[in-house]
């Protein structure tokens, strides 16, 4: 058994984050003794390290918490794929640092080299990925609601959510519980229900 110190010593992953995986679900101790020490054995290690892993190729922690309580997670399946992912990282950041080199260079024969920035073979990776471990009605849906959807359009909707994001922004010193700040709570709710999933009252306390 190791303590939330010890955890934190070697791992690099300071104490207030491993508290606030703690507190969200997705690392929890074994034990917490009587004098509140949390205490973590070798398969908190082994999860640390898949969360770290998947943090490392950009997913956020909602989506961790959701792929390792997965009854279907399958470990080896995981870093199988985290080591697909990590190889095309590396392949795109090569590339970018070729083109950097490139530009310091040629200048102006290489302005019109955008290659390097297509990172549509990696993201496709992704999607399928995280939709292995997908098993969730509100991930179906969005499956079959994105289906189709060019990046473009996934692009447009994404700016039109911040821009209900930014309606919230300009009323933050209001109420939440006034007629304004509840009718954006609806408008956002309404406009994920329509574009990505049934947004339910416990989905939208997460969000």
């Amino acid at each position: 058994m190791m303590t939330v110190h010890e955890v934190s010593r070697i791992s690099g992953v300071s104490i207030r984050t491993l508290q606030y995986y703690d507190r969200i679900g997705l690392l929890p101790p074994v034990r917490v003794t009587e004098a509140k020490y949390r205490l973590y054995d070798e398969s908190s290690l082994e999860k640390l390290q898949q969360i770290l892993l998947f943090k490392e190729l950009e997913f956020p922690l909602r989506e961790i918490r959701r792929i390792l309580s997965s009854p279907d997670f399958d470990r080896d399946k995981a870093l199988a794929q985290q080591t697909e992912l990590l190889r095309l990282k590396k392949e795109h950041i090569e590339k970018l640092i070729e083109l950097a080199a490139d530009i310091r260079e040629k200048r102006n024969e290489a302005m019109s080299n955008f290659e390097a920035f297509d990172t549509k073979q990696m993201d496709e990776y992704a999607a399928q990925a995280k939709a292995a471990w997908g098993q969730t009605d509100a991930y179906r849906e969005y499956e079959r609601k994105a289906g189709g959807r060019s990046r473009e359009e996934e692009r447009s909707l994404a700016e039109r959510m911040m821009g209900i994001f930014a309606e919230f922004g300009g009323i933050r010193g209001a109420d939440p519980a006034s007629a304004e700040a509840q009718a954006l709570v609806r408008k956002l709710r309404d406009f994920i229900t329509a574009h990505y999933y049934t947004c339910t009252g416990e989905i939208l306390g997460g969000l």
